[in-house]
């Protein structure tokens, strides 16, 4: 008769709390945040996205000969997506947060899996994260496949 419990309980031990796999803190700066942080930051950047798409149609920027309500939303959607991205890129590179992130506490740190320059991994991550799916499948640590495949975690401040 084997005993396959010391084979479990060394799988257990591997996952104690999010984020220790990766070496990081329990809880505190530098801990992984929950669902809704990660959730709340992603919303408050899309609301501001939506918001700079809405101004720039206003002043005329972005589709200005487009009338019909049905065609106006779409444009704005897809504008808002595209200034998303923009700014998820230049401000995750240049900061490793974004502003809505910030205003939850939390930011993007490198778990040093991946050795791209930082502005790759912040395009491959935004890019990825705009697909929708790859966030919504994460693993133990609420790692989702975006951040699994540019190398990175959120963490709080």
């Amino acid at each position: 008769m084997s005993d396959t419990s010391g084979a479990a309980t060394a799988a257990d031990d591997d996952f104690r709390y999010r984020g220790n796999r990766l070496g990081l803190p329990e809880s505190g700066p530098g801990s992984v945040p929950g669902v809704f942080r990660r959730v709340a930051g992603l919303v408050l950047d899309w609301f501001l996205a939506l918001a700079l798409a809405w101004a720039a149609h206003g002043l005329g920027l972005v589709g200005s000969g487009v009338t019909e309500e049905q065609e106006v939303v779409s444009l704005i959607s897809n504008t808002a997506l595209v200034i998303f991205a923009v700014m998820n890129i230049l401000l995750l590179t240049l900061f490793g947060t974004s502003v809505g992130r910030r205003l939850v506490g939390v930011g993007i740190t490198a778990t040093g899996e991946r050795s791209w320059p930082w502005f790759v991994s912040m395009a491959v991550r935004t890019l990825l994260l705009c697909l929708f799916v790859p966030a919504v499948i994460y693993d133990r640590d609420t790692r989702g496949l975006h951040d699994r495949a540019a190398g990175t975690v959120v963490t709080r401040y």
